[in-house]
């Protein structure tokens, strides 16, 4: 009844109080569950392991990129037989892993579900700001999105990936320098960035968006003198890793490599090929639209052609994808367009991956182009709106 009486800024306060603490507890309650269910053996067989490893070799002066002596750590935390698994991201964004070094598997693996499941939880609350703070859940859905689904199985730090695009999707206009410092985490996986790279420089120049640049330069050469510090030889020891695994001649379910097969299985350039014809493309795109250019609207179809177009991606890379399928249930919504193709869509996915498909099977080729196809038919008519604006 004295509701009236209390300011909208205490209400405000103990709502962000409220949500705070339900956060923390059910954090807690996550954590403590997983740490008693989940044996040694398991950790073992996720992809959390190789950045276990790497985080070991690194805090105590070892070679993070040692394939040797990263088989001995996972075959100490009872890794079965000699499946070796490496990391290929670049010295550059390693320190995330460090506190791994200070940790046994098993409890490392408690802290890195949390802070992917954190880094899950400010990208959808991100989205739903994004779209207008809609009154619905319609974020929590993003949850149950299938390739967020297998990162928080496998421990895989595509999530990291998604955080930092969806954080420069915010902050690009009011915090320019931190929007450039939140793209670093693209450095984990550069190979799926390379159509966005090509119009994020053009962007840059043409906007003068020099805080941008600035922004990521800065954290890039942060994190690798926390890198170097560690292990001066980090550089040289990169390099020498990835002329031996040889990551072209891996059979992964991509655009690229399929075009390879199809084609000449030995010309290793043609893995190339997409990425070449995407950036085209991506700059075309971006030309065309760049007096009313919105990172929010006209990038989403960046995302879905940098992760096809990729040299290699796994499926789990599509965690990308997560802003496009949030945006397109947002949209629906307000059209008034049905969500059952996104709801068969992910139960597919999901049947698949809970069904133990491989993740290397060529059965994933096909969800990418569903992710984009629903978003396209759920935001339509915005887009049409957008392009009449802009004419």
């Amino acid at each position: 009844m004295q509701n009236h009486l209390i300011p909208q800024s205490g209400r405000s306060a103990g709502r962000v109080l409220g949500a705070a603490l339900i956060v923390a507890v059910g954090a807690c309650l996550v954590a403590g569950i997983e740490f008693l269910s989940i044996s040694p053996h398991q950790v073992t067989e996720r992809d959390f392991i190789e950045y276990w490893a790497i985080g070991q070799q690194l805090a105590h002066g070892g070679n993070p990129y040692d394939a040797h002596a990263i088989l001995v750590l996972e075959q100490s935390a009872e890794l079965d037989g000699a499946q070796l698994r490496v990391s290929l991201s670049p010295p550059a964004v390693l320190w995330p892993m460090l506190p791994l070094g200070w940790m046994n598997a098993r409890t490392g693996f408690v802290f890195w579900s949390l802070l992917l499941l954190g880094s899950l939880s400010i990208a959808n609350w991100l989205m739903w700001r994004l779209n207008g703070r809609p009154d619905n859940l319609l974020h929590l859905l993003g949850y149950v999105y299938a390739p967020a689904v297998v990162c928080l199985i496998a421990g895989q730090i595509s999530i990291f990936l998604l955080l930092g695009v969806v954080l420069f999707l915010a902050w690009h206009k009011t915090r320019p320098a931190l929007a450039g410092a939140t793209l670093l985490p693209c450095l984990l996986k550069p190979h799926l960035f390379l159509v966005v790279g090509a119009v994020l420089v053009i962007w840059i120049v043409q906007r003068k968006a020099w805080r941008v640049a600035a922004g990521f330069a800065a954290a890039t050469i942060a994190s690798c003198a926390v890198s170097l510090v560690f292990d001066s030889h980090i550089w040289q020891q990169y390099f020498a890793m990835m002329h031996q695994a040889r990551v072209v001649d891996w059979a992964i379910p991509s655009l690229g490599v399929l075009l390879r097969r199809l084609i000449a299985p030995e010309a290793a350039w043609l893995q190339f090929v997409p990425a070449v014809a995407g950036g085209i493309w991506a700059v075309v795109y971006y030309w065309l639209r760049r007096d009313r250019w919105e990172w929010a609207a006209d990038g989403l179809a960046l995302l879905f052609v940098t992760v096809v177009c990729a040299p290699y991606a796994f499926f789990n890379d599509e965690c990308l994808l997560l802003p496009l399928v949030l945006t397109g249930l947002y949209q629906a919504t307000r059209s008034g367009r049905s969500w059952v193709p996104i709801a068969l869509i992910n139960a597919a996915v999901l049947v698949e991956v809970f069904g133990q498909v491989n993740i290397n099977s060529p059965w994933y080729l096909w969800t990418p182009f569903a992710w984009f196809g629903w978003y396209v038919y759920a935001t339509h008519d915005r887009a049409i709106e957008h392009e009449q604006t802009g004419q």
